[in-house]
Formats: C-alpha cells, structure tokens, sequence
C-alpha cells in the first residue's frame, strides 16, 4: 500500500480535476475497505465545514450506495475516510441475512467502528477533538436503545471502552 501521503497527494489531484467519485473510489480501494454489498458513489450537494453529510443509501437485502458531498475531498482527508468507513459499515448492515434493523444499534455500530477500526484497521485515527465528537455521538445512540434494554446489554463491554477512551483524551 501506498503511504498515506502519496494517497492524499493522489486523492487531491482527482479533487482538483472535479473527479469526486474516482477519488473516493481510488481511498477504497487503497484502504482495502469495498463491501461485497457496495454499488458505488453518488454526489449530493455541497457540505460545509458544519456539516458534512454521507449517506447509504438502498433497499435492505440490495446493494447499497454511499452519496457524498460533491466538496468532499476539500476537507481533512482523514476524517472524510472515516466518514466513509462508517458508511460502509452500514452497507454491511444491509446485507440480506445479516441486517442491523434497529436505527440506534447501526450508528452505535459504525461510530465504534470509527473509535477502534475493528473491521477496518489500517484506517488512520482521526484527532482527538474528533474522537471525542464520535465517542458521543456513539453514546447518545446507546442512551437512544432503551434503558436496560436487549441491545444495551449487549454492547454494556463496548460502551466501557468508549467512556474509557473519552476519559482517556480528556
């Protein structure tokens, strides 16, 4: 694989060119992270520093599309990777036989993914402002699943690494 700079220099010239879709492509491909499950890239309008929108898109049980911003790659190229990581997560998600059917269990699933890149570990680490900022957002999803409930218990170990991680960066 290629450095991490020789990746972003490549990703930055297909950003210049307008070739937001192959830039995309070309991360995956050299991250290693394209889901069997994974149809392909779509634009969507512009995001800003604010907000920064990726979507999965598609029919459980059918390939799926991630839909980015058509400025993705004029942003931190470390967190757009992430972002789309945790995208493919939900692609993963979607797979006929395996689906994540509760909202709350699949986001909480992809930012720890995010934190720890379990499923994909040759993903660089974002800064530690942006940790923090996934870490609670994966916290709010596990308070959305219910006290005490189903799904709470069975991520009680990941939520303890995730409150050990932000007290870790404090």
């Amino acid at each position: 694989m290629k450095s991490y700079q020789e990746i972003n220099q490549i990703i930055n010239i297909f950003h210049e060119l307008g070739e937001t879709i192959q830039a995309a492509h070309y991360a995956i491909e050299q991250y290693g992270i394209k889901h069997s499950n994974f149809k392909g890239f779509e634009l969507r309008e512009k995001a800003n520093a604010d907000y920064i929108l990726m979507t999965t898109e598609g029919v459980f049980g059918e390939m799926q599309i991630i839909r980015i911003p058509e400025n993705t790659f004029e942003f931190e190229f470390i967190l757009m990777l992430n972002l789309i990581v945790h995208e493919m997560i939900h692609v993963a998600q979607k797979v006929k036989g395996q689906f994540v059917e509760d909202r709350n269990e699949r986001e909480w699933q992809a930012y720890y993914e995010m934190l720890f890149h379990k499923t994909y570990p040759q993903i660089p680490d974002v800064p530690k402002h942006q940790k923090i900022f996934f870490a609670t957002k994966a916290l709010d999803y596990y308070r959305k699943m219910g006290e005490n409930s189903i799904l709470q218990t069975k991520y009680k170990k990941q939520k303890m690494e995730v409150e050990n991680l932000v007290d870790s960066l404090k």
